[in-house]
C-alpha cells in the first residue's frame, strides 16, 4: 500500500505517494519535455537523474527534486553559466563565439572533455547534442577551408 509523502520539486512543495514513478514525478512538477528531473544526493555525489520511465521510485519524506540548474562550464579557456541539461554543437560554437569569425569557408571543431559518465569526453558534430555537468571543457576551432 503507498503512503503519501511530502517532497519538493523546485523548491515547491507537492504531496506524492510513495512508490511513485519518474513519469508522474514529470506530471507533477509540471516538468517540460526538453527538461530532466534530478534527485539531490547529500554528499559530493553527483545528483542522480530521474528517469521520464514507469519504473518505481521510492520517496523519502522532504526529499528534494529540481529540474532546472545552472552549469557552470568552460569553453575556450572561459567560464560559461548555461541552464539546459544538454547543449547543442550550434549553442557550444555561439558560446565561444558570439561574434563569428570572418571568412567564407569557416568550419569549427569542438571537442570536450571532463563530461558525465555517459559522454566523458569526445568530439561534437553538427547536428549533435552532448550531455553536460559542472566543470565540462569545451574547445572551439574555426578553421577557414580556402
Amino acid at each position: 500500500m503507498a503512503e503519501t509523502v511530502r517532497i519538493h520539486i523546485d523548491r515547491e512543495p507537492y504531496d506524492s505517494p510513495s512508490p511513485t514513478t519518474g513519469a508522474a514525478l514529470y506530471e507533477l512538477g509540471h516538468i517540460a519535455g526538453h527538461r530532466e528531473l534530478f534527485r539531490e544526493v547529500v554528499g559530493a555525489e553527483e545528483d542522480e537523474l530521474v528517469p521520464r520511465t514507469t519504473e518505481h521510485i521510492k520517496l523519502k519524506h522532504n526529499e528534494h527534486f529540481y529540474s532546472q540548474k545552472i552549469f557552470e562550464i568552460v569553453v575556450n579557456a572561459q567560464k560559461k553559466e548555461v541552464v539546459e541539461t544538454k547543449l547543442s554543437f550550434d549553442q557550444v560554437v555561439e558560446l565561444a563565439f558570439p561574434v563569428k569569425p570572418v571568412g567564407q569557408n569557416i568550419m569549427f571543431t569542438v571537442t570536450y572533455r571532463k563530461g558525465p559518465k555517459q559522454n566523458p569526453k569526445g568530439s561534437l558534430l553538427e547536428g549533435q547534442t552532448v550531455q553536460i555537468k559542472n566543470g565540462m571543457i569545451f574547445d572551439v576551432t574555426p578553421t577557414d577551408r580556402s
